[in-house]
């Protein structure tokens, strides 16, 4: 609420201060919905901002200016998480949020975790960003060598009303586990990391794109181990849930940690279907402008991996048509240049 009520204040301060230059262009703000500030969706979300928002009285593009829709201001959020931000925007609460593929997949077709909750057929896709991975981490002294060796531990199993407790959910039953089996908690990343660190917690649970921020603090400060999700199990959990990857977590992401073999869900922008088309194809553009790509570049690490080229991977939501607009385009645009470039030959 206190950062609800912040973000309201500047909202009206912003407002006020730009009312005389945006007399001639309609001013918009764009909520964003991300996670906790100590995780991936935050930070990124920071950036898709940045790329998407175009203040009245900014310098033009063309000229080292913001590329983005022209009136629109984009402000994140924090929250707890995919569950939260997809229900938020069926509420109108925010214009845009990030999700995991599987929480907007139930979400939408009111399956798996919203089956009694009820279909939020608002949603829409803008793109597929990038992957996120299951990280388990455990205290190295706790001797936790597998995730069937948590039962009885005190673990966190990520925020209530986010994606990471409902994959933790599902990686516990792949091993034989259910909520019961374990002491649970129900911490984001950073309270999680600092409750490791003072030694109340054997083991959390949290479902980002790798570094995440309050792993690779705790791993400067605590000796921990990130668990291996595979085999047999990770198989399993591929072929039950088709948003679910084998993947791994390179050596040398955290402090002391090789690589470990895991699995991962892509992680979406997602927009509510009450947005008009021309603005939502604005957005798209805006996300996909050469300047975004510098912006991305040079921010978050996971951000490097946001491409054009993977925006529809594992998309089973309906594309907004702005954005779906965007992309015929654009592959329109790729296929007339291959032409040109194979006539040159």
């Amino acid at each position: 609420m206190r950062l609800r009520s912040f973000a309201l204040a500047v909202l009206a301060v912003v407002a006020v201060g730009w009312t005389a230059v945006g007399a001639a262009q309609e001013i918009r703000f764009f909520r964003i919905g991300t996670g906790g500030t100590a995780g991936t969706y935050y930070p990124v979300g920071g950036l898709i901002a940045n790329a998407i928002s175009n203040p009245p009285g900014s310098r033009p593009c063309d000229k080292g200016g913001s590329c983005g829709v022209p009136g629109l201001v984009a402000m994140v959020q924090s929250s707890n998480g995919s569950v939260e931000n997809v229900e938020q925007i069926g509420a109108g609460t925010f214009e845009l949020a990030l999700s995991q593929a599987d929480i907007a997949y139930w979400a939408y077709h009111g399956t798996g975790l919203f089956a009694d909750k009820g279909a939020i057929t608002g949603l829409r896709v803008i793109a597929n960003l990038y992957p996120e991975s299951l990280h388990v981490v455990v205290r190295r002294d706790a001797g936790i060598k597998g995730v069937a060796e948590l039962k009885g531990k005190r673990v966190s199993l990520g925020e209530r009303g986010s994606g990471t407790l409902v994959d933790a959910k599902a990686v516990l039953a792949a091993y034989g586990l259910d909520e019961s089996d374990v002491v649970p908690e129900y911490l984001p990343p950073g309270a999680a990391s600092l409750a490791m660190s003072e030694g109340k917690l054997d083991a959390f649970v949290f479902v980002a794109g790798y570094p995440v921020t309050a792993i690779s603090e705790l791993a400067k400060n605590v000796d921990i181990e990130l668990l291996p999700v595979a085999g047999p199990e990770a198989d399993e959990l591929a072929a039950f849930y088709p948003f679910f990857t084998t993947s791994v977590i390179p050596a040398g992401v955290y402090n002391g940690i090789g690589e470990v073999p895991t699995i991962s869900i892509g992680a979406q922008l997602l927009v509510s279907a009450d947005i008009d088309e021309e603005t939502v194809y604005d957005i798209t553009r805006a996300l996909w402008h050469e300047s975004t790509r510098q912006l991305f570049d040079r921010g978050h690490a996971k951000a490097r991996v946001i491409r054009l080229e993977t925006a529809l991977d594992g998309v089973a939501v309906p594309l907004h048509p702005g954005a779906e607009r965007y992309y015929e385009e654009a592959k329109a645009e790729a296929a007339k240049a291959a032409e040109e470039a194979k006539a040159a030959e």
